[in-house]
C-alpha cells in the first residue's frame, strides 16, 4: 500500500518501548505499516534524564522518516503523550499550504515541499493534551498523586502502589507480574521540570483519543474531561473508549490495533483493508457521548464533557487576557 504513515511510538514513565509489541507486531506483519520504538531518555536509569531530552529522542525519531519523505503518525501512552505532544513542534503541515501551484517556480517549491513528510496525527492512549508552556507537574501543583512518590535522594520517582494494581490489573496474574518485572526508572526531573519545552501539539494536527474506563493510575473521568477542554481550546479530537486499565496495548491488543487503523485511515484518507471484528462501535469499544433518552450517560461522558469545556473556555480566557496584558502594559 502506497503512502502509509510512519507510526512513532512513545511508551508512558517508567515503561520501556517493549510495551507496545503486542501491536507493533501485526500492524508491521499484517498492515505493513513501518513502526519505531522511542526510548525515553528519562527511563534509562539516568536521574540528570530531562524532559527536553524525552523530546529530543522522539523528535530524532520523527525527523529521520520526515526527511526521507514519510509522513509520521505519534502514538502515546500516558507521560509520553505529554513528550510526543511537544515533539510535534514544527512538523505539521503548514496550515496555509496551498495543494495547486501552478508556475514552473511554484510546481519546484511544492515537489521540494512534497519530498519532506510531516505528522499527520497524534493518537494518545489513556494521556492528556499537553499545554504550551505547562510542565507535567504543573497542573498537580507539584503534588505527585497517591500512586507514587518523590525520592530526591536518587532522583527518581517511585511507585506506592504495586504496578499490577496500577497498570495490568485486567492482565493475567502470571502476565502482569511479567509487565511489572519490565518497568524501570523514572527521572524526576523530567516531570517537574521543561515546562518551557512543552507544547500543544494536538492543535497542529488531528488526535485521536483511546480512553480507559477501568483505568487506576488516570481516572476515566479526568479522561474524559481533558477530551471536552482539548475540544474547546480547537483541537479536532476522536473520542474512542475500552473496558480496560491504563494498558489497553497489552490487555485489549486486536481492539487497540483497530482503533489505530481507524485513525490512520482517518489521517490519510486510504483503506488499510481488513480489520479484526471487534473494531469501530462493536465489542469492547465505545464512543463516548450523551445520549438524551439514556440519562446515565449524562452523567458518564456529558458532565466531564461540559466540565472539560468549561475548562478549556477558561485557559482560553487566560491566554487571550494575558496576551492583551503584556501588549497593553508590559511593552511600554
Amino acid at each position: 500500500m502506497p503512502n502509509l504513515p510512519t507510526l512513532v511510538f512513545v511508551p508512558g514513565s517508567w515503561h520501556r518501548p517493549m510495551c507496545y509489541d503486542k501491536i507493533i507486531e501485526p500492524l508491521q506483519e499484517q498492515y505493513k505499516l513501518k513502526c519505531i520504538r522511542v526510548t525515553l531518555p528519562s527511563t534509562t536509569g539516568d536521574a540528570a534524564a530531562t524532559f527536553k531530552d524525552d523530546i529530543d529522542a522522539v523528535r530524532e525519531a520523527i525527523s529521520g522518516e520526515t526527511t526521507d519523505g514519510r509522513d509520521v503518525v505519534v502514538i502515546a501512552h500516558s507521560y509520553g503523550g505529554m513528550v510526543g505532544n511537544s515533539a510535534i513542534k514544527g512538523f505539521a503541515q503548514p496550515r496555509d499550504s496551498t495543494p495547486l501551484l501552478t508556475t514552473h517556480t511554484q510546481k519546484s517549491d511544492h515537489a521540494q515541499t512534497q519530498a519532506t513528510g510531516h505528522v499527520i496525527g497524534l493518537i494518545l492512549i489513556a494521556s492528556g493534551f499537553t499545554l504550551t508552556g505547562v510542565a507535567f507537574m504543573d497542573p498537580l501543583f507539584g503534588r505527585p498523586p497517591p500512586a507514587w512518590r518523590v525520592n530526591n535522594e536518587t532522583g527518581y520517582a517511585e511507585l506506592v502502589t504495586p504496578p499490577r494494581q496500577l497498570f495490568y490489573h485486567d492482565l493475567p496474574v502470571d502476565e502482569a507480574d511479567y509487565w511489572a518485572s519490565q518497568l524501570t526508572t523514572q527521572s524526576l526531573k523530567a516531570l517537574f521540570e521543561g515546562g518551557q519545552h512543552a507544547y500543544a501539539g494536538w492543535m497542529d494536527v488531528p488526535a485521536w483519543y483511546i480512553g480507559t474506563v477501568e483505568d487506576q493510575g488516570l481516572p476515566v473521568v479526568i479522561q474524559r474531561l481533558s477530551v471536552g477542554m482539548a475540544r474547546e481550546m480547537g483541537g479536532h479530537v476522536q473520542h474512542r473508549e475500552m473496558q480496560t486499565s491504563h494498558s489497553p496495548f497489552l490487555s485489549r491488543p486486536e481492539e487497540t490495533v483497530v482503533i489505530v487503523l481507524e485513525a490512520i485511515e482517518a489521517f490519510t484518507g486510504q483503506s488499510m483493508g481488513n480489520k479484526p471484528a471487534t473494531g469501530g462501535q462493536g465489542k469492547g469499544v465505545a464512543v463516548p457521548g450523551a445520549r438524551f433518552w439514556q440519562p446515565v450517560t449524562w452523567y458518564r461522558f456529558g458532565l466531564p464533557l461540559a466540565f472539560g469545556h468549561i475548562l478549556g473556555r477558561c485557559v482560553l480566557i487566560f491566554g487571550w487576557g494575558r496576551t492583551f496584558w503584556r501588549s497593553r502594559f508590559m511593552s511600554r
